[in-house]
């Protein structure tokens, strides 16, 4: 998956999952999304509904997932947090 994801709206539900989030062992967890970020704080995770979002260096992103109804769900829930507050 290449560019079809703005990396502000990325960056903003990243941010919205870190402020209403819950704390967990593995991160903020907020709408079924976690949110967590590496030690170094350069790359930022999104992982929920079997897809696992790496947001890195110079604005680039990587989605790991099994099936296109994964990317679905996931997709789903990331704009439904864009589309908040």
């Amino acid at each position: 998956m290449k560019n079809d994801i703005d990396t502000k709206t990325l960056l903003n539900v990243y941010e919205q999952i870190q402020k209403h989030g819950e704390q967990t062992e593995k991160g903020k967890l907020y709408q079924g999304l976690y949110a967590y970020s590496d030690i170094d704080g350069y790359t930022v995770y999104i992982e929920g509904s079997g897809v696992l979002l790496r947001f890195g260096f110079h604005n680039t992103y990587h989605l790991d997932y099994q099936s296109d109804k994964n990317k679905e769900d996931f997709m789903n829930k990331v704009l439904s947090i864009a589309h908040q507050d």
